[in-house]
């Protein structure tokens, strides 16, 4: 038996409507089927594919703060040539 729903699950939508390289959007982070069907899911599959937008953003932001963290720890080992004593 499903839960009675009391409140529309609202789209995840931002209004940045650009997609990455790999196919999710850069706002909300949905695939382009999860976009285009959103009004005919029911409250239960939005509410899985707002999990897996959460998910897939975790995923991003880890990856960039990975990336930034090399990009740092490469500068210290390898500092400016100007900035070397004569």
């Amino acid at each position: 038996m499903e839960q009675l729903e009391f409140f529309d699950v609202p789209s995840p939508c931002i209004g940045v409507c650009q997609v990455n390289n790999r196919g999710y959007c850069k706002g909300c982070f949905r695939s382009r089927e999860e976009r285009f069907n959103w009004l005919t899911f029911t409250p239960a599959q939005r509410r899985d594919v707002i999990r897996l937008c959460q998910d897939r953003k975790r995923r991003v932001l880890a990856a960039a703060r990975k990336k930034q963290l090399e990009l740092e720890l490469a500068q210290q080992d390898n500092p400016p040539q100007d900035s070397l004593p004569l």
